[in-house]
């Protein structure tokens, strides 16, 4: 793919929606497979009492529109402000007890994992029936909708094309438990029959990239994340 291709591709723009600013794909095609709709509020003529405590509302108790679900509540079952990095919300935004708490667990999926997923790591990659590996540089694309394997030749997965995820073991570390080396994946190629198997095994040497591999192969696969999110969907 094209470096002007790539670019249109991950492009994004800052929009003003009712519940604040979004930095939102250009191209609505290239958004993210995580990424979530704006809820359609309760009118407010629909919801005279909070939808949690039942506080009746009027000059003093103040409704609120939960920005994840788009319920009605008082200040005291909606005050929190928090992270929605799944609307692309680019601030914290006006939340419910309920809602806030699924929002923090993703928070910390997008400050933790998804940060060792997206700069990527060197591993050797055997794809298909190839009788050699090929040293390449794995990681997750920029609107986190395909796994980039990069080296002397270039293959884009797509996640949502990833059939089962497979974390390869070897050895032991500390406390017992089995040292990360890698991670299999089978993969739906368009057009093609079956499914790809794709191999990415950390590489002997000692450059940085390849002294993260381990860490990037025990980070949830892409696959896993998607499954996550689905799991979580309002």
């Amino acid at each position: 793919m094209s470096s002007e291709v790539a670019a249109r591709r991950d492009a994004k723009k800052l929009v003003r929606s009712p519940s604040g600013l979004r930095m939102v794909p250009e191209h609505r095609a290239f958004g993210s497979p995580f990424g979530l709709e704006e809820p359609q509020w309760v009118p407010d003529k629909e919801c005279p009492r909070c939808m949690q405590c039942d506080a009746k509302f009027d000059f003093l108790t103040r409704k609120h529109h939960c920005r994840r679900c788009g319920k009605c509540f008082c200040d005291r079952c909606c005050g929190q402000k928090v992270p929605l990095r799944r609307m692309c919300f680019v601030d914290p935004v006006r939340q419910c007890a309920e809602c806030a708490l699924v929002s923090h667990k993703e928070a910390e999926f997008y400050d933790k994992q998804l940060k060792v997923l997206s700069p990527g790591a060197t591993f050797l990659v055997t794809l298909g029936d190839a009788e050699k590996p090929e040293t390449m540089v794995c990681r997750l694309s920029g609107n986190q909708r395909y796994l980039l394997l990069e080296g002397a030749s270039r293959h884009e997965v797509e996640i949502a094309r990833i059939s089962a995820v497979q974390v390869l073991t070897e050895g032991f570390q500390a406390g017992g438990e089995r040292r990360a080396g890698g991670e299999g994946a089978e993969a739906e190629a368009p057009g093609a029959a079956g499914v790809t198997l794709v191999r990415l095994s950390a590489g002997q040497s000692a450059s940085a990239g390849q002294r993260a591999a381990p860490s990037w192969g025990a980070s949830p696969s892409p696959k896993a994340t998607k499954l996550l999110y689905e799991s979580r969907d309002q």
